[in-house]
Parts: structure tokens; C-alpha cells; sequence
């Protein structure tokens, strides 16, 4: 072997310790970035979450019973994220009969950023909610578009459907 090609050799070995050492580095880097995230974010924030929405619940559900003559199940996410649902019973069909109201239209308010996501339209079936006539006890739902998953779970929003308001729910 010439000199030069003993060189290249060692030249290439010695690159080759060292792109090893930072691939090792990068691993090691990787999971001690995955054990802050782990420690930093623990599953309690999703129980958090679950509380909040109880205690949401607890406190506004007889308000909106008593004034639109419906219970709100929750707001979740549907469709990968893409979409989000309103759950809802209607509990006095006189009190709930606006929020059918085929005129008005529903939207949904981000509180976070001010966005109002509205219910999408297919060409085949219409909007996606439902205007029949009430039934007592049985639960209806609305949904709405997120584009570009803009509304997380954990996030507060407010539903508006003609005069209807209903402020702050935490989205599931």
C-alpha cells in the first residue's frame, strides 16, 4: 500500500469513530429529551383535563338546563382532530326548539385565538347537524369544522346557535 492510500485508511477510520460518537450522542440527546417530556407532561394532565370538564359541568349544566332545556355532553374531537363535536340532550323540547332552527347558523368560538369554526356543508346531505323536531331525552349533536387542528383537546371554546350561547366548554 502506498502512503497516501494508508492515509485515506485512517483518515476514513478516524471519521468513522467520530460520525459513531455523534450518533451516540444524538441517541443519548433523543432520550433524555423523550424522559424530560415524559416527566414534564404526565398522563395526570389528561385526568386534569377530565376533572375540569366534571367541575365545567357541575357548574353551568342546571343553567342550561333551566334557560334552553338542554344538557351539554361535551365538545370532542372527531375525524383525526379535523372536526369537533357538540354533544347535547335536550331535556324541555319548548326551551331547546332554537337550537333546531334551521335559519340560524351554529359556530363555534376558539377562546384561545378568536377563530370561528363553522358547520361544514356537504353537497349530498347538508350540514352536519340536526334540525328535526326535539325529542325529550334524546341526544343530538352538531359538528363543526377544525382546519389545520386549530382547536386542541384541553382548549376552551364557546358554541353559539342563533341566541344560544354557551361559554367556555372544554373540549374532550
Amino acid at each position: 500500500m502506498r502512503r497516501t492510500d494508508i492515509d485515506a485508511v485512517a483518515g476514513r477510520r478516524s471519521w468513522q469513530r467520530t460520525a459513531g460518537g455523534v450518533a451516540v450522542a444524538v441517541a443519548l440527546a433523543t432520550t433524555t429529551m423523550c424522559a424530560l417530556a415524559q416527566a414534564v407532561a404526565p398522563a395526570d394532565l389528561k385526568a386534569s383535563d377530565a376533572r375540569e370538564q366534571q367541575a365545567w359541568h357541575a357548574r353551568y349544566s342546571d343553567r342550561y338546563k333551566r334557560n334552553w332545556g338542554v344538557d351539554i355532553a361535551g365538545v370532542r374531537h372527531v375525524s383525526s382532530g379535523y372536526m369537533l363535536r357538540l354533544s347535547y340532550t335536550v331535556v324541555d323540547v319548548a326551551r331547546a326548539a332554537p337550537l333546531f332552527d334551521k335559519r340560524s347558523r351554529p359556530y363555534l368560538i376558539d377562546n384561545k385565538t378568536g377563530a370561528r369554526l363553522a358547520v361544514p356543508a356537504m353537497e349530498n346531505i347538508g350540514e352536519l347537524r340536526q334540525t328535526a323536531t326535539p325529542v325529550p331525552g334524546r341526544t343530538y349533536f352538531v359538528i363543526f369544522g377544525n382546519p389545520g387542528k386549530l382547536v386542541q383537546p384541553g382548549d376552551r371554546v364557546s358554541i353559539v346557535i342563533g341566541d344560544f350561547k354557551a361559554e367556555d366548554v372544554i373540549v374532550d
